[in-house]
């Protein structure tokens, strides 16, 4: 996926940088972004952080927002049609089950729209486990 601080559109990811990281969420209009827990959970209980509807500016929490735009085949191919991502993240508002590594908000948002929920983290991981095989 690319980014750019170009307008999104209705069922864009968008994201925010938030110290070292980045908040995901999806774009349904300037009133509504679809987010799983604020930008900056750092002081928020795991299992208090929940997928919620905020403006655009609580979403960017200062900051800048970018728009993801597909660049692969594979993404490409899977990406949902805007509404049905809209309606698959608004069926999700208020549920819980944050974990940093395995249910976060960018694993929320590749979920809506690509039915598969993935993470930068996922691959983080997997580097280190091979790491650790070959140190064994």
């Amino acid at each position: 996926m690319r980014w750019t601080q170009d307008q999104p559109v209705r069922g864009s990811i968008v994201r925010t940088q938030v110290k070292f990281y980045y908040h995901y969420g999806i774009f349904v209009d300037e009133q509504t972004v679809i987010q799983f827990g604020l930008p900056d959970n750092g002081t928020t209980p795991p299992e208090e952080i929940r997928v919620l509807i905020t403006d655009i500016d609580v979403f960017a929490n200062g900051g800048f927002v970018e728009t993801g735009i597909c660049e692969t085949a594979e993404e490409k191919r899977t990406y949902r049609k805007a509404d049905d991502i809209v309606s698959e993240a608004m069926s999700h508002v208020g549920e819980t089950g944050y974990h940093i590594l395995h249910n976060n908000c960018e694993h929320f948002v590749y979920g809506c729209c690509f039915g598969e929920k993935k993470s930068f983290l996922d691959g983080v991981r997997e580097t280190i486990r091979n790491k650790l095989k070959k140190t064994e």
